[in-house]
């Protein structure tokens, strides 16, 4: 039998031409009629990898909306079964001038891989396909798996939770794994055991009937942008509490002993600031910022445009401006009620001068993974054994609403076993991950695998 570093040693080339045939098609979910092919082509691609990984089958399946890919391999029918979840589609890589090298032709560069889906999410489920091969080729696999690759993550699952509900004994399994979550860094492993949830939302302003000169007009007409701007600075207050009335009914206070743990994590205030370009931090007073972006509600634009943005100069007095919005949201907040909520907040702030319509979009719930869980223990042992320390337990900011599903509609829960850094810029320009992360990761998922029983 090979040591797996052994066997990640002998075959890092093919490894990384496997890798890389993923992340040279540009599967962005985002723009479905310039890429639809392309989506269509890694589902494939992924089929093919499954298969010679050693699963027994491998298909690509239809959904509402883009396919899926489920893979199996059964070792014992009595045998527990791990459903590994992970998708396959990206973000668009827009800004593209600030990109150092093509989003989707890798490039390996100091010691790290360089592309759209490096880190999120095809560098993360290609280290689990590959802790599975090697655990097949050597025999080593005492429990069945499942994959389940879906194409629509990134615009928030749409089709995945009706693909649930009708394959249900498909679906089948003790315990999902999924590697598409952060560490707090690679000389500080963490496994995630809480996500928060999200509700999202596009908000379009519209005042005269069309663009206005703004010398005739302006000072007679209310500017749509002005007023969505206005609209927009009301809704989270100086002291960072989102101002909608019983926004917070149903957020639970951090309990006492859990805010000292996460007192306890290793934290650099000043590297943090500094890691992002900001002279000061901001929000919720009261908070520390780990809690802040892990355990507390959020809202944030998260993109606004109007009138001319052109070269030079155009004096228009716009017709329209559109905002995408966004909370973050803890367990227990309902997704669908916030987003009712805040859309009639939205509307409440608009003056008579304007016409406010919000269009809610995509959403999903918060999740906590109980550390008790055996699974939970087998991650934590795969951990320590590639990392060298126990990794510390962490609530994290971001959303993955399909987790939550999952829980609802398969009755299974999950844990969180993700490899990414804060470094690895997933979602901006320059998305990387380490090689070292890659090596690490499938040596944690082996001994994942090897301890779960």
């Amino acid at each position: 039998m090979k040591e797996i570093r052994t066997y990640i040693a002998e075959h890092e080339p093919q490894m990384l031409e496997e890798l890389f045939s993923l992340i040279r098609i540009p599967s962005v979910s985002a723009q479905p009629e310039k890429h639809r092919a392309d989506i269509a082509a890694c589902a494939e691609r992924w089929r093919e990898l499954l298969l010679a990984a050693g699963a027994d089958r491998a298909e690509v399946m239809p959904s509402a909306g883009n396919p899926l890919v489920f893979a199996s391999k059964t070792v014992d029918p009595q045998a527990p079964t791990v459903l590994v979840y992970a998708h396959y589609d990206v973000l668009p890589p827009a800004p593209l001038a600030l990109w150092k090298s093509q989003p989707f032709e890798p490039e390996v560069r100091d010691g790290r891989i360089w592309a759209r889906g490096a880190d999120d999410d095809k560098g993360q489920s290609f280290i689990q396909v590959k802790a599975f091969e090697y655990l097949v080729k050597e025999g080593l696999l005492r429990h069945n798996v499942k994959f389940i690759f879906e194409g629509e993550e990134e615009i928030g699952s749409p089709s995945l939770e009706a693909f649930c509900q009708q394959h249900k004994e498909l679906l089948k399994a003790d315990i999902i794994l999924v590697s598409d979550t952060s560490m707090l860094g690679i000389d500080l492993p963490s496994l995630t055991t809480g996500l928060r949830g999200l509700a999202y939302w596009e908000i379009e302003v519209t005042g005269p009937n069309r663009d206005l000169h703004s010398g005739h007009f302006g000072g007679a007409v209310a500017n749509p942008i002005n007023v969505l701007c206005q609209m927009m600075s009301r809704v989270v207050d100086a002291d960072g509490r989102i101002t909608a009335p019983g926004f917070y009914e149903d957020v639970e206070e951090v309990p006492a002993e859990e805010r000292d743990m996460i007192a306890h994590i290793p934290f650099d205030e000043e590297r943090y600031k500094q890691a992002i370009g900001v002279k000061a931090l901001f929000g919720e007073t009261g908070y520390s910022t780990l809690e802040r972006n892990s355990c507390r509600p959020s809202f944030d634009l998260c993109g606004i445009w109007g009138g001319y943005t052109g070269e030079g100069s155009k004096t228009v007095l716009p017709s329209k401006a559109t905002a995408k919005v966004s909370c973050r949201l803890v367990p227990h907040q309902n997704h669908e009620k916030i987003s009712a909520l805040m859309a009639d907040y939205f509307r409440s702030l608009a003056p008579d001068t304007v016409q406010v319509k919000v269009t809610p979009m995509h959403g999903g719930e918060g999740y906590v993974c109980p550390i008790s869980l055996p699974a939970y223990k087998a991650a934590e042992k795969g951990f320590e054994k590639a990392f060298g320390k126990k990794p510390l337990a962490v609530r994290r900011g971001g959303s993955i609403p399909i987790i939550s599903t999952f829980e609802q509609v398969l009755g299974i829960k999950t844990v969180l076993m993700g490899f990414g850094l804060e470094s690895n810029a997933i979602h901006s320009p320059n998305e990387n991950i380490p090689l070292e992360i890659i090596h690490k990761g499938i040596e944690a998922v082996v001994e994942f695998h090897l301890n779960y029983q």
